[in-house]
């Protein structure tokens, strides 16, 4: 009978021990978190310094530490290539300590990154890809897709476009996962409200030569080029239109399918005037989004754009679910994060659903004519709110594992 007494005793003693929390509720005496970006390639502008800085804003701005214990940044260049963020997520999840891996610049690399994350059971939110794929066939319990989606940007501008008159398409679109998942979402968009695709060409990533796909695009008779691109192919893809006079007659018009505040800055606003675009956040739209880019544009002169924006909301939301949940463990961070309503400059009333997706409102805009403008960076005038129970994918039609049929 004693022996029993002290084998369950010591049972009790085991599992208590095995079960127990630091006093702080934070493992390895700090929270750790990981930024994989593109630094030196065609989203370097739009993700790059600038999202570190975002992240590092929102470090500082929830006061540096959590739970009375350090928060640490850590950031790597992915390249654009799947294998190197692969491998970088693994190695921060194991070496180094990393609790959560945040924005993932490109979809290509975010798919390779999300079945790590879900191995190690650990946090990864993703402000940075479009492909709606991260809350679909590839979500998980742990992965969050934060700032915006194909199917939004393609729901919001497709839709607005056609309405407008724009019912024939031909699609430049950029040969890896984030461009045919866009244009898949566009075109079913257009065939569902009307419109026609005439045709498309794929273009290499980073291309520098678009005259040959806008040759084609303009022999298409289309009379919407949509470009399922982004960054320096959004870019370069404009410049070669321009030349090319593609819009010149009125005859074509572009239809840029995710323009960041960058990209237009960059073309300066004869080139990008008129063009329709759908965001999840303009500096200029209110006097939390002024306040908040403002400080940013101190750091960078730069001002944010819609990833940058999502990336201090989803780093912040994250903090103060650690302190809310008292620990940095993953399934209560990860509960408290979707028990969590969002309200901040970048979301309002913004949640996480079940599959993953945070849902918020999204904006169309359109790009102002240089007479609109009156002051460095004023480059939007909104055309529509578009509520955030039509911007993104309903679940009913969602493929998630995870979403109750």
């Amino acid at each position: 009978m004693k022996n029993r007494l002290v084998a369950a005793s010591l049972t009790l003693l085991f599992s208590a021990a095995a079960n127990a929390q630091p006093a702080s509720g934070i493992s390895d005496d700090a929270v750790r978190i990981g930024l994989l970006l593109d630094m030196s390639s065609l989203y370097a502008d739009i993700t790059g310094t600038g999202s570190v800085t975002a992240a590092q804003m929102a470090i500082d701005d929830f006061g540096g530490k959590v739970l009375g214990k350090p928060i640490q940044l850590v950031y790597t260049d992915h390249q654009n290539k799947a294998d190197i963020a692969a491998n970088k997520a693994r190695e921060w999840f194991d070496r180094d300590k990393v609790d959560a891996i945040l924005d993932v610049a490109a979809s290509g690399p975010a798919l390779a990154v999300a079945p790590i994350a879900k191995e190690k059971n650990k946090i990864a939110v993703f402000s940075g890809p479009g492909s709606v794929r991260l809350t679909n066939d590839a979500c998980s319990a742990v992965t969050v897709h934060y700032a915006y989606d194909t199917y939004a940007l393609a729901n919001s501008t497709a839709r607005a476009v056609v309405a407008k008159g724009g019912d024939s398409w031909f699609f430049l679109t950029a040969d890896y996962t984030f461009g045919s998942t866009l244009e898949k979402d566009a075109t079913d968009v257009i065939t569902s409200t009307g419109g026609k695709v005439i045709g498309a060409v794929r273009h290499p990533l980073n291309a520098s030569d678009f005259s040959s796909f806008l040759l084609r695009a303009q022999s298409s008779g289309a009379k919407v080029v949509g470009l399922a691109n982004a960054g320096g192919d959004t870019i370069n893809a404009v410049k070669g239109a321009q030349e090319f006079k593609l819009t010149a007659d009125g005859k074509q018009r572009l239809a840029g399918l995710l323009v960041y505040i960058n990209d237009v800055n960059t073309l300066g606003l004869e080139a990008a005037q008129g063009m329709l675009l759908t965001t999840g956040f303009y500096w200029d739209r209110d006097d939390d989004t002024r306040k908040w880019a403002r400080r940013f544009f101190e750091k960078t002169k730069k001002m944010p754009n819609m990833s940058q924006a999502g990336l201090y909301s989803s780093v912040m939301h994250y903090l103060k679910a650690v302190q809310a949940s008292g620990t940095d463990e993953t399934v209560a961070v990860m509960t408290k994060m979707k028990q969590t309503p969002i309200n901040d400059f970048f979301a309002k009333n913004g949640r996480i659903r079940e599959d993953g997706r945070m849902v918020h409102d999204m904006y169309l805009f359109e790009v102002k004519k240089p007479s609109e403008s009156r002051y460095p960076w004023d480059y939007y005038k909104e055309v529509s709110v578009v509520p955030a129970d039509k911007a993104f994918q309903p679940l009913s039609a969602s493929t998630c594992p995870l979403v109750k049929k």
